[in-house]
């Protein structure tokens, strides 16, 4: 495994601008290539292009100096090879989302509702004797009033249609944030190439067929290609194929990279083969478009014929390797749900509990259900008792006849009266709630971006507010990740600072130099400053970076060494890696031997020293008690000052002893001669410290989880104030903690682990395994009074599974790998953990602004339904009619949500505990305002109804007939009522009971301008709302009555506010979180991402198994019915049992996987009906489910 570099073609073919003709290859002749693995693409290479050189002469490029970059060229590549670029999922158009909005139940009602109205309208019987009728016709004298029947129906629906805009432009626009954040990201994301020998940066989207790209550790692919040359090439493709194991690439074994695969180790260069659409991503992106679409119209046909073919034999069709298995990108992950969704119904219901819905939205769903339910019931309740009052009362007591002429007239009144029922339903639904939570999180959203935090799923943002516990890496988030180096140890001195070159023996100064120049990445660089009197850039790996800081202190530079030893000199690379903990490179020497300089961990690399340069610069021995000492004299300090050791060395291979046997590592990584040991320090963020005290403050643990060693760490954590001193914590090393948590057979135990999170504070040289044991060992955890809700903070391509297992995970935006950045909820751009704090801030504010609008909501419920139910049983007729409340609802439901969800946060919100994963969204506090406010409105209202004409000394509206014009007694109720709720809502700004509901008002504009906004429609309404509102004008004096019992609720407030809760016992709280007790049994088992996926196979394996015996089991029956000229009623007899027992069977099977003919019989044979079989009427409904 020598480094694997072809051999260059003699002669630079620096792909020119203007070639003549086309490229040597197809597309196709690619795309065949790329669908090749390891041998066999390797035999294909060979027979069909000589070697890898070859396919870049026939791409017309340079594997050294890469692409000329000219458009002309770029351009011609384009058109034949295709764009980098998969277009995503078609949006849905603005019509689209509009019809979803209209399929809400309510509304529907609503339309029903209003259609029948406007039908009944329009309809007039000639000349209908109306007297015999009762009272249903009185007051028609006004021929115009009786023609505005249809305005009540058109109003109706004109406010159904507003809401379904408001909704579907919502959708929209949320949409359109969406795409614009992922376009964002996308083009944010740039890779290396190299074109005219330069090495360069592009985006994802430039990279075109003849690239020469660079990969490295923690790289995402972005395009097919071939290895040109690499070192120690790991590769994680189980995005792609789902094998687990790291896939070694090679020259000689497997040369073949795909896009979407990770690169877990080393380094390389490849020539790009594929990209776009014709790369492996997007071949299975096109046949899951493909695929989706086939399904949608087999669906249609396959009502009779079972149920749609699975995917994957779309693909065997179109001829590509079957163990490709769709990438997990959102969508393909929702059409394999569906599809699994289809595949389990018949066979076993398999319980993996998708990802739950966050804290907040499964609070909400519970209690808008729960409110629902009670809306129902009232408005049931509300249309029979009107009902049954009218016809006792005109066919009982005043004992008229149904006539034929006086239907349509008796047909209005019932409509009406269905009109008022589903008023009532309509105001006790909270459908400003959705809107609420949306603008809540979109606003949220927006405003995060200032606070760098790019959130990449909407409910993490909420989640956030809500986490009891924060995971953090040390490095580039608690640390400013600019290592430098700050204490030495070179030829028997310890220098505390950096010393002065002249210190330093030359010879000495001079193999530590190279040694540094060469033993690094050449892709690791300090270049200058952005910005003048800025910190100049480190690119690249951070330790390095901090030892050619090192080079440049000693007044030297790197550059001109590396140009003297290009990497294609450099004879082999061990590179850097997690087990190996050390880098080296071997050179080959003018004289036929050669030199290998390494560096690592101070503790590893000293142990393979047999020798050490002293102060004059020779080597001397260097045993293990010379070790020892060094380590408790230099190693130690430095590390209890929070540096991290670094060793660098070299080794000389004379050429007498001939060439070593590179493969054999430990051989080789031995008896070196010990050059210096440097002290490196990442200094702490200045913020830092600040910003872990006020996450203490606000009752949140934060954690550090990093893989440098135990005392940098406790360093590190001490500075950070994690650890305080005179405290009870835990530091524990990795090996610790599982010799803690893990019983005798190596598994983890839940009780053992319970006894160790609570303390813990520092987990030390932890594996990504650690850090994953301990985010889902705290979040499973039941041991507090709370649950656990975890924020985890990553960089690191290893922290992928710790970051989607936690609550919320923070990528880091600057230094953190694609694959981290994926698998992350929430990207920090400035890698910064004070943006964690300024997240937890805004998560809590949008849980309060949801209370907040919760609390007035409810209020404005509770009242209406309550006086349109005992209004329209005592009266026969709401008070409120049906357009007012939707004005009501509607308006100031979606106002009211705009302006107490737009509520900026404030430092307060980190003051109080986190409300964790069960605390009640409606506190008694909450509860005591909702029904304290009721009270005081409601008593207004009923006044004003039974009394209000004799105060304002006006006409009584109650008992008006049918088409009676509006009066001023119910226009008064009405604008009374909007008036307390416009107060209120002034009140809804404080749930915790605080006295000052006017604080910070003037820092919210929405608020204010939606409420003096809410306030001038209103008047407009009375003023001039006439026959559609039910409203007539108001004279100054109504108007002044109506402000100042509005104002009343100000007062009225302050009085409740006095009434301390904790005498309030009898308050119910509502809008529970879902408690340990009510998840059903099997969904406790185990996470989604937890259950093994050989086990998930195994279950997809069942499935086809059982498909593949009833395809083979009805092949049987058709071909014994051919022969017999009978119905293949043996099968179908046989097909019945199976059915009904099927889920028994099938489990019994899944367990015992006995013999073949058990599965037979238990395997589900209703999905594919033999053309003769006589089914039974279960196994039909079963297949048309399946079908669906």
């Amino acid at each position: 495994m020598a480094n694997n570099t072809a051999d260059h073609p003699a002669g630079n073919s620096v792909a020119d601008g203007n070639h003549d003709g086309d490229f040597g290859v197809t597309v196709m002749d690619l795309r065949g290539l790329m669908e090749l693995r390891s041998g066999e693409a390797v035999n294909k290479i060979r027979d069909s292009y000589g070697d890898v050189q070859g396919i870049c002469r026939r791409l017309k490029t340079s594997p050294i100096e890469g692409l000329s970059g000219n458009p002309v060229d770029l351009e011609k590549r384009h058109t034949a090879f295709g764009k980098n670029f998969i277009p995503p999922k078609k949006a849905k158009t603005f019509l689209q989302l509009v019809w979803e909005a209209l399929q809400d139940v309510t509304l529907i009602i609503l339309e029903i509702a209003a259609i029948i109205s406007l039908g009944l309208s329009f309809y007039h019987l000639p000349g209908g004797d109306s007297e015999a009728c009762g009272q249903a016709s009185g007051g028609v004298e006004d021929e115009g009033e009786a023609q505005a029947g249809w305005i009540e129906g058109a109003a109706i629906l004109f406010s159904v249609i507003i809401v379904v805009l408001v909704t579907a432009f919502n959708d929209w626009s949320k949409e359109k944030q969406f795409r614009g954040l992922q376009s964002r990201i996308e083009q944010e994301q740039k890779f290396t190439v190299i074109r005219k020998g330069q090495v360069i940066q592009i985006p994802v989207a430039e990279i075109v067929v003849g690239d020469i790209a660079q990969i490295k550790y923690g790289d995402l692919l972005p395009a097919d290609g071939i290895l040109i040359q690499g070192n120690d090439l790991k590769i994680d493709e189980s995005s792609l194929t789902g094998e687990s194991d790291q896939v070694r690439k090679s020259l000689e074994k497997d040369p073949m990279l795909l896009s979407g695969t990770h690169v877990m180790e080393g380094s390389g260069r490849m020539v790009v083969s594929a990209v776009g659409l014709n790369s492996q991503t997007g071949i299975i992106f096109t046949l899951l478009g493909a695929s989706e679409n086939e399904e949608e119209k087999k669906v249609k046909k396959s009502k009779k014929q079972g149920p749609p073919e699975n995917r994957n034999k779309a693909k065997t069709q179109d001829g590509i390797a079957l163990e490709i298995q769709p990438l997990k990108s959102e969508e393909a992950a929702e059409s394999e749900e569906k599809e699994e969704k289809e595949e389990a119904k018949p066979v076993k219901k398999v319980n993996v509990p998708k990802k739950e819905k966050s804290v907040l939205q499964g609070k909400l769903t519970r209690l808008a259900v729960q409110i629902g339910k009670a809306g129902l019931i009232m408005s049931a309740v509300t249309v029979i008792i009107l009902i049954l009052y009218f016809v006792i009362d005109t066919f009982g007591i005043k004992g008229h006849t149904w006539t034929a002429d006086c239907t349509p007239i008796y047909i209005q009144y019932f409509v009406k009266f269905f009109i008022i029922g589903v008023t009532v339903l309509v105001v006790a639904v909270p459908e400003g709630l959705p809107l609420a939570v949306t603008i809540s999180l979109a606003y949220s959203v927006k405003k995060m971006m200032k606070d760098n935090n790019l959130v990449r799923h909407l409910d993490a943002c909420e989640t956030m507010g809500n986490a009891t516990a924060i995971c953090s890496d040390k490095t580039g988030t608690l640390t400013m990740n600019r290592m430098t180096v700050v204490q030495a140890y070179i030829g028997d001195t310890h220098y505390k600072t950096v010393p002065e070159p002249d210190l330093i023996r030359p010879g000495t100064l001079e193999i530590m130099v190279n040694s540094i120049s060469i033993n690094s990445a050449y892709t690791t660089k300090i270049l200058p400053p952005e910005k003048e009197g800025g910190l100049p850039r480190h690119v690249g790996n951070k330790t390095e970076c901090a030892l050619l800081g090192l080079v440049l202190e000693l007044k030297r530079d790197y550059q001109p060494i590396r140009e003297e030893v290009p990497e294609e000199k450099l004879y082999k690379v061990y590179t850097f890696n997690s087990s190996r903990k050390s880098m080296s490179t071997v050179l080959k020497n003018a004289d036929g031997g050669f030199r290998m300089y390494s560096k690592g961990a101070s503790e590893i690399i000293l142990r393979k020293c047999s020798r050490i340069l002293d102060a004059d610069g020779q080597p001397r021995v260097f045993k293990p008690k010379d070790r020892d000492e060094m380590v408790r004299k230099v190693i130690e300090p430095m590390a209890c000052d929070g540096l991290r050791t670094i060793c660098v060395a070299f080794r000389d291979f004379p050429v007498e002893a001939g060439e070593p046997n590179w493969d054999v590592e430990n051989e080789i990584l031995n008896e070196l001669t010990c050059i210096a040991v440097v002290g490196i320090e990442d200094p702490v963020r200045p913020e830092v410290p600040a910003a872990i005290a006020k996450c203490q403050r606000a009752g949140i643990t934060v954690r550090m989880v990093t893989g440098d060693n135990i005392n940098t760490a406790r360093a590190i954590a001490t500075k950070c104030g994690i650890l305080l001193p005179n405290e009870d914590f835990l530091c524990l090393e990795g090996k610790e903690f599982n010799q803690q948590i893990r019983n005798d057979k190596g598994e983890v135990e839940q009780e053992r682990l319970d006894k160790v999170w609570p303390k813990l504070r520092v987990l030390a040289r932890s594996s990504p395994t650690d850090k994953h044991t301990l985010v889902k060992g705290i979040i499973d955890s039941t041991v507090g009074e709370t649950r656990q809700v975890v924020a985890v903070t990553g960089d690191g391509t290893n922290d992928g599974p710790a970051l989607k297992k936690a609550d919320v995970g923070f990528a880091m935006g600057i230094a953190g790998t694609d694959v981290a950045k994926e698998a992350s909820d929430i990207i920090l751009t400035d890698d910064n953990f004070t943006s964690i704090v300024k997240a937890v801030m805004w998560g809590r504010n949008v849980y309060d602004s949801i209370s907040k609008f919760l609390q007035f909501q409810l209020t404005v419920n509770v009242v209406a339904v309550i006086v349109a139910f005992t209004g329209a049983c005592i009266t026969q007729d709401s008070p409120l009619k049906a357009v007012q409340m939707l004005w009501v609802n509607l308006i100031m439901d979606t106002l009211a949500s705009l302006a107490l969800a737009t509520e900026p946060p404030t430092e307060s919100l980190l003051l109080r505990k986190p409300y964790g994963r069960n605390k009640p969204l409606i506190s008694r506090t909450m509860m005591k305002n909702i029904l304290g406010h009721a009270v005081y409105q409601l008593v207004i209202i009923f006044t004003l109804l039974f009394a209000g004409e004799k105060f304002f000394d006006i006409d009584s509206g109650r008992n008006a007939p049918l088409h009676s014009p509006p009066s001023e007694h119910y226009t008064i109720v009405f604008n009374v009522f909007v008036m307390m709720q416009l107060f209120n809502e002034i009140n809804a700004r404080k749930i915790h009971g605080e006295r000052n509901v006017f604080e910070g008002v003037y820092r919210n504009p929405i608020f204010c301008s939606v409420v003096l906004g809410t306030f001038a429609l209103q008047i407009i309404i009375v003023q001039f709302g006439g026959k559609p509102f039910s409203c007539t004008a108001l004279t100054i004096d109504q108007w002044l009555w109506c402000v100042f019992i509005g104002v009343g609720e100000l007062l009225w407030g302050q009085l409740i506010s006095a009434i301390p809760t904790h005498h309030l016992k009898f308050l119910k709280e509502a809008g529970h979180g879902i408690t340990k007790e009510e998840i059903p049994e099997e969904e406790l088992t185990e996470d989604a991402d937890e259950i093994d996926h050989a086990e998930m196979e195994l279950r997809r394996g069942q499935i086809l198994w059982f498909r593949g015996l009833n395809r083979i089991q009805t092949q049987m029956d058709v071909v014994y019915t051919f022969q017999t000229g009978q119905a293949a009623v043996p099968g179908a007899l046989r097909r019945q049992p199976s059915v009904v027992s099927q889920h028994n069977d099938a489990a019994a099977a899944a367990k015992t996987l006995s013999s073949p003919t058990h599965l037979g019989l238990s395997s589900s044979s209703s999905l594919t009906n033999s053309a003769g079989a006589a089914v039974a009427p279960a196994a039909a409904a079963s297949s048309s489910a399946a079908g669906n």
